[in-house]
């Protein structure tokens, strides 16, 4: 189990240049799956990747 600093640090690296895909996504939600289902760091995550879902999908329209 990795930790909550470990986590974010993966998140950084995972999402870092800009450019991300649906496998981008997939790693994000496998990262969130790491951590407690109270832990502040999962919403936050949580909210994050929808925000980068949504930013995605209006630049492929």
């Amino acid at each position: 189990m990795l930790t909550e600093q470990q986590i974010n640090q993966s998140w950084r690296r995972l999402f870092n240049g800009g450019r991300f895909d649906e496998r981008t996504f997939e790693k994000a939600e496998s990262l969130l799956g790491e951590l407690r289902p109270e832990s502040p760091l999962r919403h936050r995550l949580g909210t994050e990747l929808e925000e980068l879902r949504k930013m995605k999908l209006q630049e492929q329209s």
